[in-house]
């Protein structure tokens, strides 16, 4: 295993500090603290620059709010400062774990994404059915309330056995330790902080590798805490659910959905990233239609208002016009452009 040494004055060095900001700031220049930040960005990222080097420095509170897009999450919304800091980190601990990831698993990697975890999914049904001439089975799982779930003393360890660096493994420490959840304890990573996206895919890529190189399983895809398995023998589908659950809790302490585990034909379609997939087309699920819809006019409701320009509203409905170019939904595609598009 390869480990890193001297990872801190990367994280720290006013380059990597003023870049990880351009990133940053780049969707969200008209947000009120972001535009106070950069009145004064340079003191700002000298003065945490400076923290850092010194060991003075500490996170800031979150602030929560709630967002239903599908289901009802609550959101923990870091400081700019901070979340400046959390890109910086990002920036460098990023490359550490990506060449570890399996290629199958998507969530929030260059390259991959919703989308390329769909076409995957349909290339193993379409492999393992032979074409649809053979019946196939799909297994999918959803893990229990995860980003509450992940465990800070697991998750350090998993970070530290290949970041070597004490002072990264300080910073580490205070970024994981800044958040828990309302259960209190040392649990939890906030779903706003883009530190929480390697922190996941750390986290879940040792369930990744039991997968794939213990229990070598062939078919697998993994979005988050989402994954599916796709084989021809629906037996052997239910033998892994014991020893998926016993690594689960055992060696990462999470715990499946008790109503989000199913097996069906493929024939049903795999229910994956809001499609249903099947070897040669994927169609969208029922709520994810309702949620595009009911997302769309409340764009267009903003736009109408003069609460959102008429550029975000029209780079919302080509967001969702790609989402549906991913289905088979011509008719819904037409009857969605029509309903909601809006000359000058």
């Amino acid at each position: 295993m390869k480990i890193y040494k001297n990872l801190y004055p990367l994280i720290i060095s006013a380059e990597n500090l003023f870049a990880a900001w351009e990133v940053f700031k780049s969707d969200k220049r008209n947000k009120p603290d972001v535009v106070e930040f950069e009145q004064k960005v340079e003191q700002h990222i000298f003065q945490l620059r400076r923290d850092l080097r010194d060991k003075t420095y500490k996170h800031g509170p979150y602030y929560g709010f709630w967002v239903h897009d599908p289901k009802r999450r609550r959101i923990h919304k870091a400081t700019v400062r901070d979340r400046v800091l959390h890109h910086a980190i990002f920036r460098i601990i990023n490359p550490v774990f990506e060449p570890t990831f399996i290629p199958t698993s998507f969530s929030c990697r260059v390259g991959k994404g919703t989308h390329k975890g769909v076409e995957s999914v349909r290339d193993m049904l379409r492999a393992e059915s032979k074409n649809g001439a053979e019946q196939c089975w799909v297994l999918k799982c959803d893990i229990r309330k995860f980003f509450d779930s992940v465990d800070h003393s697991v998750l350090l360890g998993i970070l530290e056995q290949r970041v070597v660096d004490p002072d990264v493994r300080w910073l580490l420490r205070k970024i994981i330790g800044s958040y828990s959840n309302a259960g209190g304890g040392s649990k939890g990573i906030p779903i706003g902080n883009l530190t929480s996206q390697i922190f996941a895919n750390v986290y879940m890529n040792e369930f990744d590798q039991f997968m794939k190189h213990e229990l070598k399983v062939k078919n697998y895809a993994r979005y988050t805490d989402d994954f599916v398995i796709i084989a021809k023998d629906k037996t052997y589908l239910q033998s892994l659910l014991p020893q998926i659950r016993g690594f689960l809790v055992q060696r990462l302490k999470l715990e499946l959905h008790p109503q989000k585990v199913t097996i069906r034909k493929y024939r049903q379609g795999a229910d994956f990233l809001g499609y249903v997939v099947l070897p040669y087309h994927a169609a969208l699920r029922t709520r994810t239609k309702k949620r595009m819809f009911r997302k769309m006019a409340e764009r267009v409701a903003a736009y109408q208002s003069g609460t959102i320009s008429k550029v975000a509203m029209d780079g919302a409905l080509s967001s969702y016009l790609g989402v549906l170019s991913h289905a088979d939904a011509h008719e819904l595609t037409e009857r969605f452009r029509n309903q909601f598009w809006v000359s000058e």
